[in-house]
């Protein structure tokens, strides 16, 4: 970015697929490839300065044994087996074997269907769609997100509504996040002075694996068997030290995550200018991007670090679709919300990135902690050097907690689990420190699918991270900020006990 003395934010390389396809007649193969983007998104990919070259496929060499055999090819067929690009189609080595069992024609007709299906992937200008378009003649076009006016409500004085039904039960009448009241608009944050505003954001379009728009509901639920409340490590009530209010749910468009990402960055904005804090609950991990967008509508780009725990990378910059689940970092990195060397990334160990997107990440300055570095070197080293990166990112911090970072041992309600991940004993220290040791911009927890965990562990689990994001947060208010700050009260008071 300029003057910001970092190298330009291009595109990682893509990871390429070698996989063994069967090769279908060119009628029967692939269909257009159709772009999922409306307009306004596809701006966002547009910015000033900023350039996205692909990078071009790892080009094939031809073994020598073969060269007689290939010698009917036109010059074009040649130039595209070289070129690489059919390695998304097919694994070279795979094709090589079937070359030394075929006829000169026979490789020609391969090869020619191999043109075809390039053909049909590539985006053609007046064949294929670039946006879809939506009916703008429709009665409730914008009806989704319009607010209800506080003029159709009974009047009522600004402030958060409690909506507990018992003076001595918790959690009684309707549920709510950490059981807090609940708050409709900016105008009741401001006049309680509410310091935490947790909100709801059920998008699960990005991830293609539904649920995630339950995971509100589910922590919201969680308070009801012990999720929130007293921290026996601080041996503090965030409940009762902080100003917390619950507020509500974003609207979504569940047939749009392009529309839907616009309003929860809208909304996210309100809370964060009222100085609350903004805990979004998601939703899949598409929303990493509109919270991030919002937090620099606040306090600027470049001014917010940002600490992202989870099993992927999520720097995907080849995707059809301009958000996704699996490339916010990227989208927040392109737009220059976040220098590269602002981020953390904590627990990563799916099957990406590969070394080219590693070399990438390492180039443009980002900070990474693996599963393999905790393997190495132990988990006490890699939480230490995380919490030592983020206070250098930046004044504030935004933590982005795929709860996937975790093994599915504790979190098995989520769209794609990877084993081998944090255990809670690692987490839950983890996110208190970081919200206490560090002047937080907001939060989000995500990927929360609860219907696919009949145990409720993850919506347990989950609401007892948000808590500890909470205590932390709570901490801090207190004074509390020394590293790894524990009451002595918690532990054995017998020396050598």
């Amino acid at each position: 970015m300029p003057g910001s003395g970092h190298p330009p934010i291009d595109r990682p390389p893509a990871r390429r697929t070698h996989s063994a396809r069967t090769l279908w007649k060119p009628a029967l193969a692939l269909s257009a490839v159709t772009l999922l983007a409306t307009a306004a998104v596809a701006n966002m990919d547009r910015a000033p300065g900023i350039t996205r070259a692909p990078t071009p496929p790892e080009p094939i060499e031809i073994p020598e044994k073969l060269q007689s055999r290939l010698s009917g090819l036109s010059a074009e067929q040649m130039d595209y087996l070289k070129s690489g690009k059919s390695r998304r189609i097919v694994n070279p080595e795979v094709m090589f074997r079937r070359f030394e069992s075929l006829s000169s024609e026979e490789i020609t007709a391969y090869v020619d269907a191999l043109l075809s299906l390039q053909d049909q992937i590539d985006y053609k200008a007046g064949r294929d769609k670039a946006s879809i378009p939506l009916d703008t003649s429709s009665p409730s076009f914008n009806a989704w997100k319009i607010r209800r006016p506080a003029e159709l409500n009974p009047w009522r004085e600004d402030g958060p509504i409690e909506l507990g039904r018992y003076l001595g039960g918790r959690g009684s009448g309707f549920a709510t996040f950490a059981n807090a009241p609940v708050a409709l608009g900016p105008k009741d944050l401001i006049a309680d002075g509410i310091e935490v505003a947790i909100v709801g954001a059920p998008l699960d379009m990005g991830s293609g694996w539904r649920d995630a728009r339950n995971g509100p509901l589910a922590l919201r639920t969680a308070g009801a068997v012990g999720g929130y409340g007293n921290d026996m490590f601080s041996m503090i009530d965030p409940t009762r030290v902080l100003k917390i209010a619950d507020y509500g749910d974003i609207a979504i468009d569940q047939q749009s995550t392009e529309r839907s990402v616009h309003h929860v960055r809208e909304v996210v904005r309100e809370i964060a200018k009222t100085g609350a804090i903004p805990i979004v609950i998601g939703g899949d991990h598409s929303l990493e991007y509109p919270n991030l967008a919002a937090m620099a509508d606040v306090h600027g780009k470049g001014n917010v670090g940002v600490v992202h725990f989870d099993s992927h990378y999520d720097i995907g910059s080849d995707r059809v679709h301009l958000i996704d689940h699996g490339q916010p970092v990227y989208r927040v990195l392109h737009e220059g919300h976040v220098r590269p060397d602002q981020y953390v990334e904590v627990g990563l160990r799916a099957r990406g990135p590969d070394k080219p997107t590693f070399q990438w990440m390492r180039e443009m300055g980002m900070n990474y902690h693996t599963m393999v570095e905790v393997e190495k070197n132990g988990w006490a080293k890699v939480m230490e050097a995380a919490l030592a990166n983020a206070r250098k990112s930046a004044k504030k911090i935004w933590i982005s907690f795929d709860i996937d970072v975790l093994d599915p041992a504790y979190m098995p309600g989520t769209g794609t689990p990877v084993p081998g991940g944090l255990t809670m004993r690692e987490a839950q220290p983890i996110m208190r420190r970081l919200c206490a040791e560090n002047d937080i911009a907001g939060i989000d927890i995500v990927e929360v699918a609860p219907y696919l965990d009949v145990s409720y562990k993850t919506a347990l689990n989950s609401a007892y991270l948000l808590n500890a994001c909470l205590t932390g947060i709570a901490m801090r208010k207190k004074g509390l900020t020394k590293p790894h700050w524990l009451d002595p009260v918690s532990s054995s008071s017998r020396k050598g006990a």
